[in-house]
C-alpha cells in the first residue's frame, strides 16, 4: 500500500505559510465574533451570515415604480497614514462607509448594503477590531447593511503595521426620482453644506505641507484649529444622506459630493454643457486648517479649491424660487449661482 508523501504537521511546528508571512490561523482568530458585530446593521433583507462566498440580500423595492440599483467603490487614501501614526483606526472605518454613502446619495439613492476590503502586511487583531467598529457604527447610522468583505495578508506589498481599505456600496433609487443635473438652468443657486474638515481627500499634500515643510507634530496646536493636529486630520467624513433624504422631491436639481478635485472638478460632473457654476469664495468662512495648508505650502488659490473641499462637503443646486426653503431645511448657505457658460466652475471673490 502506497503512503502519501505529505505528513501530518506537528501542531507545535510553525506552518510554512505563516513562516512565509501569511498566518491563516491568525486571520481566522481575528475574524471570530465578526457575525455578532455586524449583525446590528442587518435587517430582514440580509440572508445567510458573514463568512460565506457571497453576501445575500433579499431586495424589497415596495413603493418604487422603477427601482434602479446604484453602485460605487472608493477608498480612504493617504488619510490612513494619519491613522497609522495616531494608532487610531475606527474613524477611517467610518470615513470609508460615509464616503461611499455620499457618492450614491448624489443621484438620490439610499444605501442597501456595503462590502469592505482590508489588505495588510499582517492582520493585527486590535487594528482589525477598530476598523470593524468604525464600519459598524457608520453602517448602522446610515441604515446600510454590512454583508461581507475580504481581508488579505500581503507581506511584501505593505509595510509592517500598515494596511489599505476599499469599500463597495449598492443602493437604490426610483428612476423617476433620480438626480442627474439635467434640470439645472441659468439663475439657479448653489447651496453648500459644511464639511467636517478635510474628509478623505488631499492628505498627500496636507501631510507634506504640515509635517514636512512646516515641521508640525501630531500634537501641534494651530491657531484657529480647535483640537490637536492629529485629531483634526482624523475628523470623520460627514454623511449627508440622512439630511438629503428628508428634502421634498423636486427641490434639488443636482448634487455634487465635494471629494478629490474639490469644487472645481466635482460640480462640472452634474452641469449641463451650456452653463457654468460661479462660486463666491467669500460667501463662507474657510476653516483654519485649510488656511494653514494654503499659506504654509504657498499653494495657488485656485489649486486649493481643486484639491480640498475648503469647508464645503456637499453642493446642492436649487431654483432661485426655492432658495429660502432649501436654506431653512438644510441650514446650508448660498455659495454661488448658475450662469451661462460651457459646463465649468469659475471662482469669484
Amino acid at each position: 500500500m502506497a503512503h502519501s508523501k505529505f505528513k501530518i504537521q506537528n501542531s507545535k511546528s510553525p506552518k510554512a505559510y505563516a513562516a512565509a508571512g501569511v498566518d491563516v490561523d491568525l486571520g481566522n482568530r481575528v475574524k471570530r465574533g465578526l457575525q455578532a458585530q455586524v449583525k446590528v446593521t442587518h435587517g430582514p433583507e440580509v440572508l445567510g451570515k458573514i463568512g460565506g462566498f457571497g453576501g445575500l440580500f433579499r431586495a424589497n423595492f415596495k413603493g418604487m415604480k422603477e427601482p434602479v440599483l446604484v453602485s460605487s467603490v472608493d477608498g480612504v487614501g493617504t488619510k490612513l497614514k494619519i491613522a497609522f501614526a495616531m494608532n487610531r483606526h475606527d474613524t477611517v472605518g467610518q470615513d470609508l462607509v460615509n464616503h461611499c454613502v455620499n457618492d450614491i446619495a448624489v443621484v438620490g439613492a439610499r444605501p442597501l448594503f456595503f462590502l469592505d476590503y482590508i489588505g495588510a502586511e499582517r492582520l493585527e487583531p486590535a487594528v482589525f477590531a477598530q476598523l470593524i467598529k468604525g464600519f459598524v457604527k457608520a453602517g448602522k447610522q446610515a441604515g446600510c447593511a454590512l454583508i461581507g468583505g475580504e481581508t488579505a495578508q500581503l507581506p511584501g506589498m505593505y509595510q509592517r503595521g500598515e494596511y489599505d481599505l476599499a469599500g463597495t456600496i449598492v443602493g437604490v433609487v426610483d428612476r423617476a426620482k433620480a438626480l442627474d443635473g439635467s434640470r439645472i438652468k441659468i439663475g439657479d443657486v448653489i447651496v453648500g453644506l459644511p464639511s467636517n474638515g478635510l474628509h478623505t481627500n488631499g492628505y498627500t499634500l496636507a501631510r507634506r505641507v504640515l509635517f514636512e515643510q512646516m515641521g508640525h507634530g501630531l500634537d501641534a496646536r494651530l491657531p484657529g484649529v480647535g483640537r490637536p493636529l492629529g485629531e483634526e486630520l482624523l475628523r470623520v467624513h460627514r454623511n449627508y444622506q440622512p439630511l438629503l433624504a428628508k428634502l421634498p422631491h423636486g427641490l434639488i436639481k443636482g448634487l455634487a459630493h465635494i471629494t478629490g478635485g474639490g469644487l472645481i472638478d466635482n460640480l462640472p460632473r452634474i452641469l449641463p454643457k451650456t452653463v457654468d457654476a460661479v462660486i463666491d469664495t467669500k460667501s463662507w468662512k474657510v476653516p483654519a486648517i485649510f488656511q494653514h495648508i494654503g499659506d504654509g505650502g504657498k499653494i495657488d488659490h485656485a489649486e486649493m479649491y481643486q484639491v480640498f473641499n475648503m469647508g464645503i462637503g456637499m453642493a446642492l443646486v436649487v431654483s432661485a424660487a426655492d432658495r429660502a426653503r432649501a436654506l431653512q431645511l438644510t441650514r446650508g448657505r448660498v455659495i454661488g449661482r448658475i450662469e451661462e457658460g460651457r459646463g465649468v466652475v469659475r471662482l469669484s471673490e
